[in-house]
C-alpha cells in the first residue's frame, strides 16, 4: 500500500479512505499509444476492474463495496467515463442499412450508421454502379419504396447481385419520418430515412417475381388499364354529341379487340406453364372465380397459398382491423393492402353469393344476423380468399363438404 494513493471520504464518524484505482508509480506511454495499441487498452481496463474489485474503501481486500447503503459516499460509475465511452466499441458496429430513392432520372442512396450518400443516375450504367457500391458495403437490408413501377428495375438488378431487399409502401417510411419528427424531404434526406426505417423496423426481404410472373403481371396491369379506359369511353359516349360519337365507337372497337388479345395471351401463357396451369385449374375450380380473377389472383398475389388465412387476410387488405381505445369500441374496418387483388375478389364475391353454395349460406347467415349489406360483402370476400389459399396451399381441388 505504499505506492497507492489514499483520499479521505466524508466527514467526521463516517469518514474513511479509499484507494485510488491506477497507482502513483504507472508506466508512462507515448502520446497516442492508447489507441493504437488495443492490447494495452484492454489490460489497463482489466487492471482497473481487478482493483475495484479486490479492494475495500479501507484499502484493505475483501468484498468489493458499491455503497448502495451509503449515497454520501457514490463515487459514480466503477469504470471510468472514458471506458464507458469506449465500451460501445463492443457493440455491434458491423450492420449496414441502406435506402434507396428512386425518381425518374436519378438514384439517390443513403447508408447507415455512415450518413453516407451519393447520386447516380437512372440508366444501366448508374444502376450497375448502385450495385456495385452496395455490393462493397455488404449491407443488412435495403429498403426501397414501391414508385409506380420504377423500383422493379433496380430491385431486379439488386436481387441478382444477391443483396437483400425489401419493397415497401411508401405510406411506412413517410409516417416513420413524421414519427421521428423529420418533417424536411429532399431525395438525399428521404434515402437516408428510408436506411433509418430499415434499421429500426427491417420489413420482411420477400422474394422477387420471377420473368415469368412478371410478364404476367405486366399483361395483367396492362388490362386492367384498357379496361378502365374502355369504361371512360362508354361513359362519353352516352352523352357525347354527334359529332364525336363516331370516334369514340371507334376506339372503343378498338379496345375490345385489344383486351381480348391481352385474355388470348393470358390463357396461353396459363395453360401452357404445368405450374401455372395446375394452379389455374384449382382456382376456377371453384364456383364465382372465373379466368379473370385467377390470372390476376396468380400474377398479384404470388404468395397465395404459402401464408396463413390470417397472414394472407391482411396482405391482400380484407381482414379487419380493431378501432378501441378505453371504453370505446369502434367499428372493424378494412384498408391498405391490394387494390388490385380486391377489385376482383369484389366482383367474385358478387357472383360467388349467388352460385357458390359455401359462400351463398354464409352471406345468408350473415344477413340473417342483420349485417350491412358492404359488411356481408367484405366478408365473403376474406372467406373466398381463405378458400383459394387453403385450395393452392393443400394442391386439393374444390369440394364444397370440406371446405
Amino acid at each position: 500500500m505504499n505506492d497507492e494513493a489514499v483520499e479521505l471520504v466524508g466527514k467526521g464518524a463516517r469518514g474513511g479512505k479509499r484507494v485510488s484505482v491506477f497507482h502513483h508509480k504507472r508506466p508512462r506511454f507515448a502520446a497516442g499509444e492508447l489507441s493504437t495499441n488495443p492490447q494495452l487498452f484492454a489490460g489497463l481496463v482489466r487492471a482497473a476492474r481487478r482493483s475495484l474489485g479486490t479492494l475495500s474503501p479501507s484499502g484493505s481486500m475483501g468484498r468489493p463495496h458499491r455503497f448502495a447503503d451509503e449515497p454520501e459516499r457514490l463515487l459514480g460509475s466503477e469504470e471510468p467515463a472514458f471506458f464507458a465511452r469506449m465500451g460501445t466499441m463492443r457493440e455491434n458496429t458491423t450492420d449496414v442499412f441502406a435506402g434507396i430513392d428512386i425518381s425518374k432520372d436519378a438514384l439517390d442512396i443513403g447508408l447507415l450508421p455512415s450518413k453516407a450518400t451519393f447520386h447516380l443516375p437512372y440508366d444501366e450504367k448508374g444502376i450497375a454502379e448502385a450495385v456495385q457500391r452496395l455490393a462493397q458495403a455488404k449491407p443488412t437490408l435495403i429498403v426501397l419504396e414501391a414508385t409506380g413501377g420504377l423500383e422493379t428495375r433496380v430491385a431486379a438488378h439488386l436481387v441478382a447481385g444477391e443483396l437483400p431487399v425489401a419493397v415497401v409502401n411508401p405510406r411506412q417510411p413517410r409516417d416513420y419520418a413524421k414519427a421521428t419528427g423529420q418533417l424536411a424531404k429532399n431525395d438525399r434526406i428521404d434515402a437516408l430515412i428510408l436506411a433509418d426505417f430499415a434499421r429500426a423496423v427491417r420489413p420482411q426481404v420477400r422474394p422477387m417475381k420471377d420473368e415469368s410472373t412478371q410478364e404476367l403481371d405486366g399483361l395483367v396491369t396492362r388490362r386492367k388499364q384498357l379496361v378502365d379506359i374502355r369504361v371512360q369511353e362508354n361513359l362519353r359516349l352516352n352523352r357525347a354529341p354527334k359529332v364525336q360519337q363516331k370516334s369514340l365507337r371507334n376506339h372503343i372497337a378498338w379496345l375490345d379487340k385489344d383486351i381480348a388479345a391481352i385474355d388470348k395471351d393470358l390463357t396461353a401463357r396459363l395453360r401452357n406453364s404445368d405450374a401455372w396451369r395446375v394452379k389455374d385449374d384449382l382456382l376456377r375450380g371453384i364456383p364465382g372465380v372465373g379466368p379473370t380473377t385467377s390470372a390476376v389472383m396468380l400474377a398479384k398475389l404470388p404468395e397465395l397459398g404459402t401464408l396463413d388465412r390470417k397472414k394472407i387476410a391482411a396482405l391482400t387488405g380484407v381482414a379487419p382491423l380493431a378501432d378501441d381505445s378505453g371504453k370505446h369500441h369502434g367499428k372493424r374496418f378494412v384498408w391498405g393492402g391490394r387494390a388490385d387483388v380486391r377489385s376482383v375478389l369484389y366482383m367474385a364475391a358478387l357472383t360467388a353469393m349467388r352460385w357458390n353454395p359455401v359462400i351463398k349460406s354464409f352471406a345468408q347467415r350473415l344477413k340473417s344476423a342483420g349485417k350491412p349489406a358492404k359488411v356481408i360483402i367484405v366478408a365473403c370476400m376474406r372467406k373466398l380468399l381463405i378458400i383459394m389459399n387453403a385450395i393452392i396451399k393443400n394442391n386439393q381441388p374444390w369440394d364444397p363438404k370440406i371446405t
